[in-house]
């Protein structure tokens, strides 16, 4: 490749150096900050978007050694300065951002940003480039249509690719010398992003129609199965709420760093219409087909998780308390949806069982920790030290779910609703062996960070399962 090095080479910052935009950056920091100031966004967009730009960069705050870099572009850039290049980052992003970019990379030999004046993007940066350098005298690297009136001012272009569209849009209007490729599955990305595996955790909405043995009655499922996919859209609105609040703790995650936009393999202006319409579809499903109770239900679970992503799972005991409600708070759901009687030993066990499960998320998430010597958890409420604490609630509660259904077993309305309830009391040693080993793999170090996930595709849960449906048929 012949590369004048007589002439600068500039580089555009937003998704080029960069996985990800940094004005998205920066709404999602005030979104996690203070809801609240998503009410002050139509108020600053009204006057242009350079001045809503300005007023959510002086209050954001972005730390850029978290910041997804494309290392593909970093590295073509320090092999450009090792050959006597001058490299120059060009950006749009405040001049105050830029200037912390650059302090941590280390490779530029000068920084232009916008300022209050100059939003230095598009025309306004190809005639900053020409002011500097004239005509054709400098090469320049980016990544979007917007780049085209840069490059059309430019010696050399190169592309940072985002799709097949952009690049056949750009190759159009300009030639590029190199083109450096960042494409992405983003259909397999957004599945993974909505968490499709999780909605297996509101088929818990199901259960008060398998125990009231009405699973047949087409109507009564049909409300189920509408419940369901409301539940799961709020819940995969809320996942990717928590994903925007946990962005720089994710990046710091050992797993959680490939998360579609803490990896900046999806970009984050998608969140900001799939939440919309996800809450939309969930709403108009509840009110069209399900009665106003559930509707205030669904609110009360968005409400709380949303809550929970934000502020409750930073404070230890409180965080798994709520965790477990929120299985309680889908088994209620499921019984308003269908109009079916709900058995506190139900509540009860749900509880409990749940309970159980949360600490193990947190367990696990610690003994994690403890293996790299890492001693605190980036915006959790817990150390290593708790470890041991954890264990024994943990524990105690899978042990307490159940003693719950033992008791139950001894209840009268057993005897209504099963011709053999003795059968069921095999159900207790099988629910035993199920917890201790999900613990005894916490403790070995094997579990996953969810393990509702782990046991969706856990071969011994399966059987657990099966075993269990078996009796609870023979029983009744």
């Amino acid at each position: 490749m012949n590369i004048n090095k007589n002439i600068p080479l500039c580089c555009d910052l937003d998704e080029t150096l960069i996985k990800t935009d940094c004005f998205f950056e920066a709404i999602s920091y005030l979104i996690k900050t203070n809801p609240l100031y998503i009410l002050y966004f139509p108020i600053w967009a009204i006057k242009g978007l350079p001045n809503f730009k300005q007023e959510v960069f002086k209050r954001a705050k972005i730390d850029v050694k978290t910041l997804p870099y494309n290392y593909e572009v970093i590295d073509f850039l320090k092999e450009q300065k090792a050959n006597g290049h001058k490299i120059v980052l060009a950006t749009a992003t405040p001049q105050f951002i830029a200037d912390e970019v650059e302090e941590y990379v280390g490779i530029f030999d000068k920084v232009l940003g916008s300022t209050d004046k100059l939003n230095l993007k598009s025309h306004n940066k190809a005639n900053k480039l020409v002011e500097l350098y004239g005509e054709n005298g400098f090469d320049y690297i980016g990544d979007s249509l917007a780049d085209i009136n840069v490059w059309k001012r430019a010696e050399k272009a190169y592309l940072v690719a985002k799709s097949d569209y952009s690049v056949n849009k750009i190759l159009k209007s300009i030639s590029v010398e190199k083109i450096i490729y960042k494409y992405d599955n983003y259909a397999g990305l957004l599945i993974k992003e909505l968490r499709i595996l999780q909605w297996i955790k509101n088929l818990i909405l199901l259960i008060p129609l398998i125990l009231s043995h009405k699973i047949a009655d087409v109507d009564l499922l049909f409300n189920s199965t509408i419940a369901f996919f409301s539940f799961s859209f709020v819940a995969s609105a809320v996942y990717i709420l928590n994903d925007l609040s946990d962005l720089t703790s994710d990046r710091q995650h050992r797993s959680k760093k490939y998360r579609p936009f803490a990896s900046g393999h999806l970009r984050l202006q998608y969140a900001f219409v799939l939440v919309p319409t996800l809450l939309i579809v969930s709403f108009v499903l509840s009110f069209l087909f399900l009665n106003i109770n559930f509707s205030i239900i669904l609110l009360f679970y968005f409400v709380i998780t949303s809550l929970y992503s934000l502020y409750i799972k930073k404070i230890a005991i409180l965080d798994i308390l709520i965790l477990a409600s929120l299985y309680a708070i889908r088994i209620f759901a499921g019984g308003i949806a269908t109009n079916i009687y709900l058995s506190p030993w139900l509540i009860g066990f749900t509880l409990f069982m749940f309970l159980s499960l949360a600490i193990v998320k947190r367990f696990t998430e610690l003994n994690y920790l403890k293996m790299e010597n890492i001693q605190k958890t980036i915006g959790r409420g817990y150390t290593v030290d708790d470890i041991s604490l954890l264990r024994t609630m943990g524990i105690s509660s899978g042990f307490l779910s159940i003693m719950v259904l033992v008791l139950y077993l001894n209840s009268e309305e057993v005897k209504v609703l099963y011709s053999t309830p003795s059968l069921l009391w095999a159900l207790a040693p099988l629910l035993l062996y199920w917890v201790m080993n999900l613990w005894l793999i916490a403790e070995r170090g094997k579990m996953t960070d969810d393990p509702v996930v782990f046991a969706a595709k856990d071969k011994s849960s399966y059987i657990v399962s099966l075993l269990i449906a078996f009796i609870i048929y023979l029983a009744v």
